[in-house]
């Protein structure tokens, strides 16, 4: 029995996520459809919404729905602490650990193969960034807090 063309659609559209194979993505769609098509649509709408709408913050780079971020918008923050991460994941983890200064999101590492380079990654908004002392001139301290991967130690001695 061949799949229709919606359905093959869905299961090659959530292969896009990063460790769904063709299998992963099969059993997904077909329990969307079975079991939880309420699920799927809220599914649908909250991915839409979150393309439409979601940015990235002008200071640091990480996920926003606002020209600036909360973290950076945020007082209370030490800005003479900057940690440079690779990604927004690693901003979250960073808060749960407890770190109170600012952040500068990378969004990704140097890797020549996948043509990623310091264009890519914002390395001239940091430098700017570094050099107008973290944008309050009270930079003391800045954290390099890349993967512990060839790609994450090849950035960090970049940078």
């Amino acid at each position: 029995m061949a799949a229709s063309s919606r359905l093959s659609a869905l299961i090659n559209a959530l292969r896009c996520l990063p460790g769904v194979g063709r299998k992963s993505a099969q059993r997904m769609s077909y329990h969307l459809l079975q079991r939880d098509r309420d699920g799927g649509r809220r599914l649908a709408q909250s991915l839409l919404d979150a393309m439409e709408h979601v940015g990235h913050c002008r200071r640091c780079r990480n996920f926003s729905e606002l020209e600036v971020c909360a973290v950076c918008a945020d007082p209370r923050r030490a800005r003479a602490e900057l940690c440079v991460v690779e990604s927004p994941a690693d901003v979250q983890a960073m808060e749960e650990a407890g770190f109170k200064g600012v952040y500068f999101v990378l969004m990704g590492r140097l890797s020549p193969l996948d043509g990623i380079g310091p264009e890519e990654l914002g390395l001239d908004k940091l430098d700017g960034l570094i050099s107008d002392g973290g944008g309050d001139g009270g930079l003391r301290e800045i954290i390099l807090a890349t993967n512990s991967t060839v790609e994450g130690e090849a950035t960090a001695h970049y940078i």
